[in-house]
């Protein structure tokens, strides 16, 4: 009986060896590669607030501003995120040091530096501007939900999203919490994706985003407002600060006096963190407006309300694909918007009225700060039963904002350049110019948004 042969090195086929090698190749690829996934995990392990913060920016009323800039105006207002950018991480990472350095929410810390009554005023206005968003937005992710599910009645979409996003605040511990928001982030590359099947002109949109162009008339005036409005808005201020401290007291560091004073590494991941959030928040922007400007614009389609309706104006050219994106991009901007929205409110007025506030804590030690976020709640609710017209909602919501941003500013720069409060973390010059800068030109936008309503 013959013996088998065995194989030789020249038997085995060339594609086995090829396999073998690309195998091989692939796995020290991979342990080449380790270096780079664990700077990775370390880079997503170093976002929180700000991340958050950042992408709470782009909800379903702001998606609906830019829509509209692009459908309007095309390419034209695209420099406006680039323009934006900046204005935004400066004042969100001076609010984040704020909290990092006083362990205290940004209205506690004005309450503590100035006059109380001030802090009242800013809070009633907040409330008004974030129950305008909330109104808006609710009816946007009931309107979304319904071009994917037509027969979903809008009474009760807007109800069961509001009792959600109110319950979510309530009954979720803050760390389970935290995390829903930060992966719930992550939804807004459904806008890249829908840009990039857009099949945009690059080297069009390129030219737009870096050479600044307009023309002033009163339509763009108002638009110009409404985008400055819903980009740098006072509730994005509180937020950003009371979760700094809300990621303290997670730590364990309860008590004020353990949350002041900060560290160089913690500045530094605060930075990473807020730079990166805003970063977000200003390319969601940017592919907003490419794809409705690439798309609607050039279809002479120019009159956008709602960001429901461009993603069913987008669904005849742009294919379904971004049709779908769009709508769920929507649904899910709202989920991370909307609780942002009312805690904002709640953290403002609790801390100025000095109530035991914070997610942190349960319903049973801090009724008061979640009657508010309640409040705020029914209130939005309210505003999709009484005929009010999304747009003019948005408009309110932006005058109002206008009419409060500058406000807010002028406590958070001269809390955060005041060395006596801030200690080494105090503002450089540049900062502070870049602040000042910023509470004037949201001051101009205000006064041109009320000028442009008569």
């Amino acid at each position: 009986m013959d013996r088998q042969k065995q194989p030789t090195a020249l038997d085995i086929p060339v594609e086995l060896i090829e396999k073998t090698i690309g195998a091989a190749d692939g796995f020290v690829e991979l342990i080449d590669n380790e270096p780079a996934i664990k700077r990775t995990k370390a880079y997503w392990h170093s976002l929180g607030p700000g991340l958050t913060t950042g992408a709470s920016d782009d909800d379903p009323s702001g998606i609906g501003t830019y829509s509209q800039a692009g459908a309007q105006y095309g390419f034209q207002l695209l420099w406006l995120s680039a323009f934006t950018f900046p204005l935004m991480a400066v004042v969100q990472e001076m609010c984040a040091r704020i909290g990092l350095v006083t362990g205290r929410g940004l209205a506690g810390t004005i309450r503590v530096h100035f006059s109380r009554r001030m802090i009242y005023l800013i809070a009633l206005l907040l409330l008004g501007a974030n129950a305008f968003n909330i109104g808006a937005d609710l009816g946007a992710m009931a309107k979304a939900t319904q071009l994917l599910w037509p027969a979903a009645p809008y009474v009760l979409l807007v109800l069961g999203f509001g009792i959600f996003s109110a319950a979510l605040q309530i009954l979720t511990p803050y760390a389970s919490y935290a995390k829903y928001l930060k992966w719930l982030a992550l939804v807004l590359f459904a806008y890249i994706a829908s840009a990039l099947l857009a099949h945009l002109d690059w080297a069009d949109v390129l030219r737009h985003a870096v050479v600044p162009s307009i023309s002033l008339d009163k339509s763009q005036l108002l638009l110009l407002c409404a985008i400055l409005g819903t980009t740098i808005s006072p509730y994005l201020f509180f937020w950003q600060t009371s979760q700094e401290v809300e990621e303290a007291i997670m730590e364990g560091r309860t008590s004020i006096a353990q949350r002041k004073g900060t560290t160089k590494q913690e500045v530094r991941n605060m930075r990473t963190d807020v730079w990166s959030g805003m970063l977000l928040s200003n390319l969601t922007m940017f592919f907003i407006i490419a794809a409705c400007g690439a798309v609607l614009f050039a279809h002479g389609i120019t009159n956008i309300t709602t960001a429901s309706q461009a993603a069913e104006a987008l669904r005849p050219f742009a294919g379904n694909a971004t049709y779908f994106l769009f709508a769920i991009g929507i649904i899910g901007t709202g989920l991370l918007a909307i609780p942002v929205l009312a805690g904002s409110t709640s953290y403002a007025i609790s801390e100025a009225a000095g109530w035991r506030e914070g997610l942190y804590r349960d319903f049973k030690h801090a009724k008061a700060f979640y009657m508010v976020i309640i409040l705020a709640m029914v209130i939005g609710i309210a505003f999709n039963f009484i005929g009010l017209d999304p747009i003019k909602a948005l408009i309110y919501a932006a005058v109002i904002n206008g009419i409060a941003a500058p406000f807010v500013l002028f406590f958070i720069i001269l809390l955060s350049s005041n060395k006596k409060i801030m200690g080494e973390w105090v503002n450089k010059p540049y900062i502070t110019v870049i602040g000042w800068a910023t509470a004037g030109l949201m001051a101009a936008a205000g006064i041109a948004a009320i000028v442009s309503l008569f």
